[in-house]
């Protein structure tokens, strides 16, 4: 019997029963991974190339002037900060190697200022942030002022009576590291109440917020050209909000200037008469109680603290002219607040 014949093979079989072998599916999915990795390592250093240049570095201290509380802001005005791309790179300055305050223990503290100004040719009130930093080894103070010209009492309450403290700021590049280990020379005034409770808190409460005031006691008294003038806010509809100067102003005139201008009805002459004198008479028992105050706080203090006190200075910071934002140069100013007064040096 004649033996079966075996079939040829065809070149695409042949192929086909090659590739089957282990040897040679190893080396194809080897090849084939390396075809598919190369093109995907390149299009990831490109992506990442591209976002480089998107998102610059951020500077070490770049959200220093952010993390400070703007106090005495009212909270619906808290956003409107954001409205410009503020740069503060002169407090940056300041603060790293060669700048005036490096290597210092300082205090940083944040405000508002409501200004008009120009913007791309228009006239517009825009509100400016300002940044104090306290150069002094020791906290300037652990209170807080409340006080406007719509609030007849002015009160200093402890900083936790506002949810307010000094807080360690931590530079960008140490945020990693272990909190315990940082040794940072740099404070902010922190508040940690939250925006989205003051619609359960009272209307008092929620105002006290927008009348706060950084508080400092100097160890020298201010200025007693201050110490004569006293706010009125006389209860009428609308009430008569003004100043009354008990070393220049005479009771009978001062009233008779708001009759003639008809602010003040002409029966509540007297009545308005008693009222500034009564303010007269408890600021001048605020002034000598303060007074008694800011004697025995200094008797009672620390020589090391005092010595501090003596040489504390104060920087004001402007945010510094950008593309982004408006020409600054003629509203800057060296006044601070009432109870801090001028700053030592205007950045």
């Amino acid at each position: 019997m004649a033996r079966p014949r075996g079939k040829k093979r065809t070149a695409a079989q042949a192929a086909a029963d090659e590739s089957s072998k282990p040897e040679a599916v190893a080396a194809e999915s080897s090849k084939h991974k390396a075809a598919v990795k190369e093109p995907a390592v390149r299009g990831r250093d490109k992506r990442v190339k591209a976002e480089a240049e998107d998102f610059p570095e951020k500077r070490n201290l770049e959200d220093l002037w952010l993390s400070a509380f703007p106090v005495g802001t009212e909270w619906e005005n808290i956003d409107k900060i954001k409205e410009f791309n503020w740069n503060f790179q002169n407090l940056e300055k300041a603060l790293e190697q060669g700048g005036v305050l490096y290597g210092k223990t300082v205090y940083v503290f944040a405000s508002t200022e409501s200004q008009r100004l120009d913007v791309n040719g228009e006239s517009k009130i825009v509100l400016i942030p300002v940044v104090v930093a306290v150069d002094c080894p020791f906290p300037p103070s652990d209170k807080i002022g409340i006080t406007s010209v719509q609030r007849e009492k002015k009160e200093i309450v402890p900083m936790k009576a506002m949810k307010m403290a000094w807080v360690p700021y931590v530079p960008l590049k140490d945020r990693l590291r272990r909190i315990d280990s940082l040794k940072t020379k740099i404070f902010t005034l922190g508040c940690t109440q939250r925006r989205c409770v003051l619609k359960h808190l009272d209307i008092e409460r929620v105002k006290k917020f927008d009348y706060c005031l950084p508080y400092y006691m100097p160890l020298n008294p201010p200025d007693e050209k201050y110490d004569t003038v006293v706010d009125i806010i006389y209860p009428l509809e609308p009430p008569i909000v003004c100043d009354f100067d008990w070393d220049l102003d005479d009771y009978e005139c001062f009233a008779d200037d708001l009759v003639e201008e008809e602010v003040l009805p002409e029966d509540e002459k007297e009545k308005f008469k008693m009222f500034v004198k009564e303010r007269v008479r408890e600021r001048k028992i605020e002034l000598k109680q303060a007074k008694e105050a800011r004697k025995k706080a200094i008797d009672d203090m620390d020589p090391k603290k005092k010595e501090a006190f003596e040489n504390i200075k104060f920087y004001k910071f402007y945010p510094v002219k950008t593309p982004d934002t408006p020409d600054l140069s003629n509203v800057k100013a060296k006044f601070i607040n009432r109870y801090y007064r001028d700053a030592h040096y205007l950045m």
